[in-house]
């Protein structure tokens, strides 16, 4: 049998494509990535999807579609969650997938993970890229998985081995977590995030700089879910003041002073040397004249 896989996000590395592979595979199916020209001779062919936004127009109509994408509630069958990765399928892959923990013990109304993953429970380690140089953490919440002690013991098994954290809850890390962390060889700077601006989580940021430095840490900030203006500010100058460095997740991308605000701070050479204001009021001037994140109006010229 011929499986073919559609890859319409070609940027990310989907988990889910690799075990459907290495399901064919086992069953003695040949799986290559579909082209449209090539549709007919595939006897069943799937398609996953991480982001809504991910244009499916041209997705024939008997394809099997799935990820969070289509339909939050969508899951792989038992028998396919259950098979290691293929990564064959990504030549150019460098990294190894790791889950210790699927969901969530926390319930932010923004996010998906506990609707799709359910509450925190283990999960089985799948098996690792022969061609890795680094490992990818997946957990949600790791520190909120009972066995996080067993996780960072098996990190260390290869000390040389770089391991990059997708999210770690600053609101529970203790001293040995701290420790525990110290104790790894990061590739990028270990994540927290600062949400909730009702929340006040400086004790806990305070806490993790007694143990790590701050230049180890990124902080995402969530904006324009229930934030205003002056709460974001807030988040990030706090940050900015402790030494750690922010990264702005706008909830609604399409809002032009959630893209700005996210766009002054990523664009770190802009965060250090343009205050905001002097950044919102060049991105007004360049809205009233057509220039701005509208397109250029017709005999506008810009510059």
């Amino acid at each position: 049998m011929k499986v073919g896989l559609i890859d319409i996000e070609p940027r990310i590395v989907n988990t889910a494509y690799m075990q459907i592979s290495a399901y064919h595979k086992n069953r003695g199916d040949t799986v290559v990535w579909w082209t449209p020209l090539e549709h007919k001779v595939f006897d069943v062919v799937y398609c996953s999807s991480l982001f809504d936004y991910t244009d499916k127009s041209e997705i024939p109509d008997d394809v099997i579609c799935g990820g969070t994408g289509f339909d939050v509630t969508s899951r792989l069958s038992r028998v396919i969650e259950d098979c290691d990765y293929d990564y064959s399928i990504y030549p150019k892959c460098r990294k190894s997938f790791l889950w210790f923990s699927r969901g969530c013990n926390r319930n932010c109304p923004w996010c998906i993970v506990p609707q799709k993953e359910g509450n925190i429970h283990p999960a089985r380690l799948k098996n690792l890229n022969p061609k890795g140089e680094y490992i990818v953490v997946q957990d949600n919440n790791f520190f909120a998985n009972k066995d996080w002690r067993f996780a960072i013991e098996y990190l260390l098994e290869d000390p040389k081995l770089p391991v990059d954290f997708q999210g770690i809850d600053v609101r529970f890390l203790t001293e040995e977590m701290c420790q525990a962390l110290n104790k790894l060889k990061h590739r990028k700077q270990i994540k927290i995030a600062w949400d909730d601006p009702a929340e006040n989580i400086l004790p806990h940021l305070k806490r993790a700089l007694c143990y790590i430095h701050y230049w180890k840490l990124m902080c995402y900030v969530l904006i324009g879910y229930s934030s205003t203006e002056e709460e974001d500010l807030h988040r990030v100058e706090t940050l900015r003041n402790l030494g750690i460095d922010p990264f702005v997740m706008p909830y609604d991308k399409s809002d032009l002073y959630q893209r700005s605000f996210a766009r002054w701070v990523n664009h770190k050479a802009i965060f250090k040397k343009v205050p905001w204001e002097d950044y919102r009021r060049r991105v007004s001037r360049q809205e009233a004249v057509g220039c701005g994140w509208k397109p250029p109006q017709s005999g506008v010229r810009c510059g």
